[in-house]
């Protein structure tokens, strides 16, 4: 969908804003939200996104897209965040993730994307899968939630440390109508192949060394008979092949959601 496109389905014109930044909070060593203040913000739904442009004293501009992750609110709510993951040899990460500071201003413009976004009121249960920074528009779905459907997020990340929004992850889990499973793909250990809030939370050295599999599927995601809505994002080989084995252990693919990005994309 072209941003043109976008900014019809959801009944407002893309215009750029000028956004400032009001809170920033660390998420992992290199994974930082912003707390924006957007004048004028129109609202967006969980899981879409904002491009956000910088433009340097000579005039030179740059522009990335970033999952929006907070919740819908009101608009002209004014407030909105975003969790950037800094990229190394980046042109815009590297800035937000570290430089820019309370006070700094930086251009928005969206929000944008129709498909992959999700609605209050729905009432089907929520599948959620994430791979690394993909966790973002998901976290927006999940705060969104606020335990009307039940929601199963699984999360595969490097290690614990990686673990983008861990205590909150670990907080909301004890709700029952959120269940979090966690993979670590770059820790290596004999025992128990995935774990669960809160011992990857509580004792982040125990994380168990999977990655995605038909026996991960089966275990730690809902059947095909309960019909959930389903939502992956991450890098694009992650979310290919976790899709293959939703679609292999049953569920529909029309009922399969998915965003993607590169080993080069800024895009979180």
């Amino acid at each position: 969908m072209t941003e043109a496109a976008a900014g019809t389905a959801t009944g407002h014109r893309l215009a750029w804003r000028a956004a400032t930044l009001v809170a920033a909070r660390p998420e992992t060593a290199t994974a930082r939200t912003l707390v924006l203040d957007v004048p004028g913000w129109p609202g967006h739904r969980a899981g879409q996104h904002v491009i956000m442009r910088l433009t340097a004293a000579d005039g030179y501009r740059a522009q990335r897209s970033y999952s929006i992750a907070s919740p819908p609110g009101p608009p002209g709510g004014g407030r909105l965040e975003v969790t950037v993951q800094k990229l190394a040899g980046g042109e815009v990460s590297p800035y937000l993730a570290d430089v820019m500071e309370p006070g700094d201003q930086v251009e928005v413009r969206g929000p944008i994307g129709g498909w992959f976004a999700w609605d209050p009121g729905s009432a089907a249960p929520l599948q959620l899968i994430a791979g690394g920074s993909g966790i973002v528009p998901l976290m927006a779905m999940i705060r969104a939630a606020q335990g009307a459907v039940p929601v199963r997020l699984l999360y595969s990340a490097r290690t614990p440390a990686d673990v983008i929004y861990a205590a909150e992850l670990a907080r909301r889990a004890r709700d029952a109508s959120l269940r979090v499973a966690c993979l670590f793909t770059r820790v290596r250990d004999a025992g128990t192949a995935r774990t669960r809030e809160p011992a990857w939370r509580e004792a982040p050295g125990s994380g168990r060394h999977h990655r995605v599999d038909a026996s991960v599927i089966a275990a730690e995601t809902w059947p095909p008979a309960a019909r959930p809505a389903i939502f992956a994002c991450g890098p694009a080989g992650f979310v290919a092949a976790a899709s293959g084995l939703l679609v292999a252990a049953g569920h529909a693919p029309a009922t399969i959601r998915t965003e993607r990005f590169g080993p080069t994309s800024e895009r979180n």
